[in-house]
């Protein structure tokens, strides 16, 4: 059986819009991914980016459970002895958490060329409001990332 690779003719791209507002980031950041990747589509190839534009608004309201958000840590390191920073999610959140978000789902995309090119495809907003509606994103909702109450 020969590997099937989609001509670029038959990728149709749509932009969807995620409300983030009360969605877990771990399984709304893996949905997003999937999207990205475009394995939601028949045409899907790991070689090739078949993917979709994805928006996401109300970045501020994303939601950790039990307690990560103060408990789980983020690491960064310079590279020299003794640089190792950390910082918890919540302090993330709290000042940027439109890079928090687009943090979490490009670590789920490949590591390579082909998942920065699928990244490009993310636009993350902290707020309610995005530069996009000439696109007409129609709405992704993701029920099963919802935070219980």
């Amino acid at each position: 059986m020969k590997t099937f690779t989609p001509k670029p003719t038959d990728i149709e791209r749509e932009w969807f819009v995620v409300d983030a507002e009360g969605l877990v980031l771990g399984r709304m950041a893996s949905e997003i991914a999937r999207i990205l990747r475009g394995k939601h589509k028949p045409i899907f190839a790991p070689h090739a980016d078949t993917g979709d534009h994805v928006i996401v608004i109300n970045a501020d309201k994303i939601v950790l459970t039990a307690g990560k958000a103060e408990r789980k840590m983020v690491y960064r390191h310079s590279g020299y002895p003794g640089g190792l920073k950390t910082r918890s999610y919540a302090d993330l959140l709290r000042e940027r958490p439109a890079d928090t978000v687009r943090k979490s789902i490009t670590g789920m995309l490949p590591h390579n060329r082909l998942g920065a090119q699928m990244a490009t495809k993310l636009k993350v907003y902290a707020g309610s409001e995005h530069p996009h509606g000439a696109q007409k994103p129609s709405p992704l909702v993701i029920d099963h990332a919802r935070a219980r109450s």
